[in-house]
């Protein structure tokens, strides 16, 4: 399995990869206390190489330091699409299910147990969650091993204000309550 994901920076599996930088495979520990997971990709994360670097990842990890008690260190970061879809659009369902390998793979290497997956497309990915984030964002819910909860993309929350942020610190405050440290 593991095997699998080393070909992963060179994927050529759908049309993205004709109009990335690079695969924004993820980063973080083996066995972290939390795996989160985003959509795809920004233009940030498109140059860096990494998830989540740009503004919405410095105010996620933020709150997530300051809610959870958790630095970014002791979490992995990934999406549930690995390139960066052209101009920040969402992924499609193509996409989505040629990527769904990659994930499958990484949960089973990483073994968190405990996923927060932001936004409505991480959500209805790796939850299969139906409604929108303004729905289900808070509710804990089985997954594999684990548990899981969605809340806002942080990108909604510096462009929704100071009651989205709100919200995604209310969630990881009953996130925190789920942490099992190493």
């Amino acid at each position: 399995m593991a095997r699998d994901l080393a070909e992963l920076p060179t994927c050529t599996r759908c049309a993205l990869s004709l109009t990335r930088q690079r695969v924004v495979v993820g980063s973080g520990p083996m066995g972290p206390a939390l795996m989160v997971i985003g959509e795809a990709p920004g233009r940030d994360e498109d140059e860096g190489g990494e998830p989540f670097i740009g503004r919405s990842g410095r105010l996620l990890f933020q709150l997530i330091a300051e809610e959870v008690g958790l630095s970014r260190q002791e979490c992995f970061v990934t999406n549930v699409v690995k390139c960066r879809p052209p101009a920040n659009r969402t992924p499609t369902r193509d996409e989505l299910s040629t990527c769904r390998p990659w994930l499958s793979e990484q949960f089973q290497v990483v073994r968190a147990p405990l996923v927060l997956a932001l936004g409505n497309t991480a959500a209805r990915s790796v939850f299969g969650f139906e409604k929108g984030i303004g729905q289900t964002h808070g509710q804990i819910v089985q997954l594999g091993g684990g548990r899981g909860m969605a809340t806002y993309h942080p990108a909604a929350a510096l462009r929704g204000g100071p009651s989205v942020v709100e919200v995604m610190r209310a969630d990881l405050r009953i996130l925190k309550n789920l942490v099992v440290t190493p």
